[in-house]
């Protein structure tokens, strides 16, 4: 039993047709691997900042609610009592400053290179020490500072 030698070419060309199909689907799906392992870095990257702007915010929070529980509680307690709340807030405040220095320092594993860039070290390290300074200010300003006064 002989198979006629069109039908041989014609299956070798089948063959030939599915295995240049099964490499550009090999090549579709490697590159669709590498987008995804990118737009995960870069949901990464972008997740790590939406958590520093999360300890920043509450940290500024801390603060005004330590300003405003001295401010607000000054004649209505007595003056440890109203320096002693405004001081936790601000304390508070200053704990959180650190946490977001860490959490935006040491975010974990760095993710692969994107186009998406981290807030640099440096610029967390300046708006972090100056908010500290805010915060010193603040704390000085509760324990030295009568409302009354003004």
């Amino acid at each position: 039993m002989s198979i006629p030698p069109n039908q041989v070419s014609r299956e070798l060309k089948d063959v030939s047709t599915s295995a240049l199909e099964l490499e550009r689907s090999a090549d579709a799906v490697e590159s669709s691997a590498d987008r995804s392992t990118q737009l995960a870095a870069i949901r990464t990257i972008l997740a790590a900042d939406r958590t520093y702007a999360a300890w920043i915010r509450t940290a500024l929070t801390a603060l005004a609610s330590g300003v405003g529980a001295k401010a607000l509680l000054s004649g209505v307690v007595p003056s440890w009592l109203a320096n002693f709340a405004g001081s936790v807030m601000v304390i508070f405040c200053v704990g959180c400053l650190a946490a977001s220095i860490w959490r935006g320092m040491y975010a974990g594993v760095p993710p692969a290179l994107t186009s998406v860039k981290r807030i640099p070290s440096w610029a967390l390290i300046v708006t972090n020490g100056f908010l500290l300074f805010v915060a010193i200010a603040a704390l000085i300003g509760i324990w030295f500072f009568d409302p009354k006064l003004t």
